[in-house]
């Protein structure tokens, strides 16, 4: 049976585990509940570049030796970044634990940040930056940020930085931005498989019971609603759009309402947007809503890239599809498959030593507690079809809603303006 534990160290370091007995892995994770939405205007991707450069080496281990000391217990360590997260992982047999929890913590809390380490990783990132704006479809959604929420506040920020900034960051601007964002009530150390709590606990406190505040954590500032359509003419096949909306927070009560009703308009094969633009009209190869939620707001949104022949009838379309759902409630069936659909994904996700690992952290993090996945489903099915119409036609109005468009689209400004009138 799994159990989930969780102990506090005095500092604040939080140290969580579930323990899987019936698995022979341990997956890993250092988190610090800071990100690209915590910079300065001046170090946008200053989180992205430590994500890069606390592999490559510390006092105890060079980045030949951090790599290679990976790979001989057959582990497999990586990190992300995202808003309001960074992330430093590992999974290996539960026989090498001890190996793995000295190797996340000496790079967590011994990197050296080499001058000539951080001029080889910067063009890297810069071949990075190239690599995604030379990729529209994942460029687009960096834009749509910039647009949704204003380039001068740091969610509409890129996470990987720009050129100019990325250019002048130094050992200087890493270590003041850690001074002031890895303080120890925002490391999270979290860890699931075939683990003992105590043991583990024993393992990590000699490292991290000493890390102390050094600073005030800068406060997250709520961004202004914006509404604002965007033009980029670029020579491409392809016209690439990407819609924004008013979303919910990661713990907003009405969570599970939208969430279901991103499943419903773009978020699955069956959703209606999927079925209406790619299978029934043939369209685009590409069509789908996501969420992106945060601490204290949130977004959701529309992507599709189609030819330029074709961008008018797509939008027309979805404009279509938003109506529908704002004026006619979903039918019980439609709502009982996108509740199947969510439980799908989650259980099926929660048999991955590394997703339960994810959630411990985030549930952490939004929450400060576990939560689980009975809980989820509670909440998941007292959500009505009532409850879809009333979300859509809350969310959906032009006052809230941001359209960027990217490739072939010169002079069409006034077209795309129109739009989305509801």
């Amino acid at each position: 049976m799994n159990r989930v534990e969780k102990t506090e160290l005095k500092n604040g370091v939080r140290i969580i585990t579930e323990r899987m007995p019936n698995v022979r892995s341990v997956s890993m994770s250092i988190w610090v509940y800071a990100g690209s939405r915590d910079e300065n205007p001046d170090e946008n991707g200053v989180s992205h570049f430590i994500e890069h450069m606390i592999f490559k080496g510390t006092k105890r281990r060079s980045g030949f030796q951090i790599a290679k000391d990976f790979d001989a217990i057959g582990g497999m360590s990586n990190a992300f970044t995202s808003k309001e997260s960074t992330c430093f992982h590992a999974k290996v047999m539960d026989t090498h634990l001890d190996i793995m929890v000295d190797l996340l913590s000496d790079i967590f809390l011994n990197s050296i940040f080499d001058g000539r380490e951080i001029e080889r990783e910067r063009q890297v990132i810069l071949q990075e930056i190239a690599m995604m704006e030379d990729t529209p479809d994942d460029h687009i959604h960096t834009l749509l940020a910039e647009a949704f929420w204003g380039g001068n506040h740091s969610l509409g920020m890129s996470i990987l930085g720009t050129e100019d900034t990325v250019s002048a960051l130094n050992a200087e601007a890493i270590n003041h931005y850690l001074e002031r964002t890895y303080l120890p009530d925002r490391i999270i150390i979290a860890a699931t498989g075939n683990i003992n709590h105590s043991q583990f606990i024993d393992m990590l406190q000699g490292s991290f019971a000493h890390i102390s505040r050094k600073a005030q954590f800068p406060e997250r500032v709520l961004p202004e609603t914006r509404s604002v359509v965007a033009t980029y003419p670029k020579d491409l096949e392809q016209v690439h759009v990407c819609i924004g909306t008013k979303g919910l927070s990661v713990t907003a009560p009405r969570r599970y309402e939208i969430s279901l009703l991103n499943i419903i308009l773009g978020g699955s094969m069956s959703s209606r947007l999927f079925q209406e633009v790619r299978e029934n009209r043939g369209l685009a190869y590409s069509i789908f809503s996501f969420q992106s939620p945060y601490v204290d707001t949130g977004m959701l949104g529309i992507y599709a890239g189609t030819d330029e022949k074709s961008i008018d009838e797509t939008l027309s379309i979805i404009s279509e599809q938003i109506t529908l759902m704002k004026k006619r409630p979903v039918k019980e069936e439609e709502l009982g498959a996108a509740k199947e659909h969510f439980k799908g994904g989650l259980y099926l996700a929660a048999e991955s030593t590394d997703n339960r690992m994810n959630r411990l952290a985030q549930g952490e993090f939004y929450f400060g507690r576990y939560v689980s996945l009975e809980e989820v489903m509670q909440g998941l099915e007292k959500v009505t079809s009532g409850d879809i119409q009333a979300m859509a036609d809350e969310i959906f109005e032009e006052r809230y809603m941001s359209s960027v468009f990217l490739g072939p689209v010169q002079g069409k400004d006034r077209v795309y303006r129109e739009a989305f009138r509801f």
